[in-house]
């Protein structure tokens, strides 16, 4: 996923002291912290994100 094009969003699990910022296109999601958005990010495969989603959205 090419980040210099990605489009940004917090995250609907952040708060005021942890800040997630989530981008996605069909294959992967990046995520890295808002705070430090030239920072590290992580990049997982999207099946393995929405996995994961679902697992805290219960």
């Amino acid at each position: 996923m090419p980040f210099r094009d990605a489009v940004w969003r917090k995250s609907s699990f952040s708060n005021e002291t942890e800040c997630v910022e989530v981008a996605r296109d069909r294959r992967v999601v990046g995520l890295r912290d808002s705070k430090n958005p030239g920072g590290g990010r992580l990049t997982v495969p999207a099946a393995a994100f929405q996995a994961l989603r679902q697992a805290f959205v219960r």
